[in-house]
């Protein structure tokens, strides 16, 4: 190996998952420079991002993370990490690799399943009591600002107790988190329509639906129209560039009591339920666009009813789409056919779980080794430089 030129090492190593990668910095210590530089961190993710190579399901169950790459769904790997407390550990959202985790709204944290490479974030107060606020009315997001390439976490939380007998509508608050300088900054100026809608409560979040939506370099929630009360289902957006929170339209032709909103392609997507047995998805193939529908989803016979259910991934011909339902029910829906076939995970048939889609990468840096015997590192090293010169061997 060391009579390979550095290029080609590279070249062979942009192939690999990010979990090898970590094993393989243990080669030798230009391996382990060059896996660790981030410039071979921002090619890598490139290379997965336009390949679609090495996508991985991660699937959240009441007690633990699993994770199962899409083309071989019979190798699941447990994923262990430092957040976890008793299992109520949530996961809010997956970018470029890493996904945010919270226990609660002051306990958070980025976490990386290929690398176990975690970053929690500092506490940051509420600015109201805590006893005057449910989880129904916390939003959280997890976006990549492509302008600043920063990641940035969004926390909104708006209390379900009034400030006082004279104060009109219920106190909220809008913070963002920036990973490049590691802080928290709040966000105290909101445009008119936003700071209607909370200050009215007219909504509240169904579970999941306080997770924020990637598309368009904007993170994107649905709040859902309180029965009895005035006011339609509205989409909110923030501008993770501009630090802006706004409004998406849509037509009232689309509008449906039950309403969802997920990402495919990149594209926005909204989920409308109806009475009868399918359920319709919308796209947003031009970000401010028009909403186009795309397809109707029938129910499938072993689910009683949508209570929920987002696109994830489009499979690599592109005539698949993997459909999350309920709770962590995958299938295949079949574009030209319109049929579904469930997706079975080893270990998680039974289990109710969430699902979201995580790329391969090494965004966050690799985690830190402990030190080992000198010869369990060359036996650790020998057993990586094989799987090394294997794929050597099929690139040549």
């Amino acid at each position: 190996m060391a009579n390979l030129p550095m290029d080609t090492v590279a070249d062979i190593f942009l192939r690999l998952p990010a979990a090898t990668l970590v094993r393989c910095r243990v080669l030798s210590k230009p391996c382990c420079s060059l896996i660790d530089s981030p410039d071979f961190i921002a090619s890598h993710l490139k290379r997965t991002l336009e390949t679609e190579d090495h996508i991985m399901i991660l699937l959240r169950t009441y007690l633990r993370l699993r994770t199962v790459y899409l083309d071989a769904p019979d190798k699941v790997s447990l994923v262990n990490h430092p957040l976890r407390t008793g299992g109520f550990t949530e996961v809010f959202g997956s970018v470029n690799g890493i996904i945010g985790l919270t226990n609660s709204p002051t306990d958070l944290a980025l976490f990386n399943p290929s690398t176990r490479k975690i970053h929690r974030l500092p506490v940051e107060p509420i600015d109201f009591f805590e006893r005057q606020i449910t989880r129904e009315y916390v939003f959280y997001g997890l976006g990549h600002d492509s302008v600043s390439d920063d990641y940035k976490v969004v926390r909104m939380i708006q209390s379900k107790d009034r400030g006082g007998d004279e104060s009109f509508g219920y106190p909220f608050e809008v913070k963002v988190f920036s990973l490049k300088s590691n802080k928290w900054k709040r966000i105290d100026l909101l445009s008119e329509d936003v700071e209607i809608l909370f200050d009215n409560f007219y909504f509240h979040l169904l579970y999941r639906r306080g997770n924020g939506v990637l598309a368009s370099n904007n993170l994107h929630w649905i709040l859902i129209h309180n029965e009895g009360d005035i006011g339609m289902n509205t989409i909110i957006r923030f501008d993770l560039a501009t630090e802006e929170l706004g409004v998406v339209n849509f037509s009232h032709d689309v509008y449906v009591k039950g309403m969802d909103i997920g990402v495919l392609g990149g594209c926005l997507c909204m989920m409308c339920y109806n009475e009868v047995r399918h359920a319709d998805v919308w796209i947003m193939r031009e970000y401010g666009g028009e909403w186009s529908k795309f397809v109707s989803v029938p129910q499938p016979e072993s689910v009683v009813s949508f209570e929920f259910v987002r696109p994830l991934v489009y499979s690599k011909d592109r005539r698949k789409i993997l459909l999350e339902i309920n709770n962590g029910k995958l299938f295949w829906f079949d574009l030209a056919s319109r049929s579904l076939e469930r997706l079975v995970i080893k270990g998680c048939e039974v289990l109710p779980c969430n699902a979201e889609i995580v790329v391969s990468s090494l965004v966050l840096g690799c985690k830190e080794k402990k030190m080992v015997q000198k010869g369990n590192k060359r036996l650790y090293a020998y057993l990586n430089f094989f799987e090394f010169l294997k794929l050597l061997m099929v690139r040549m």
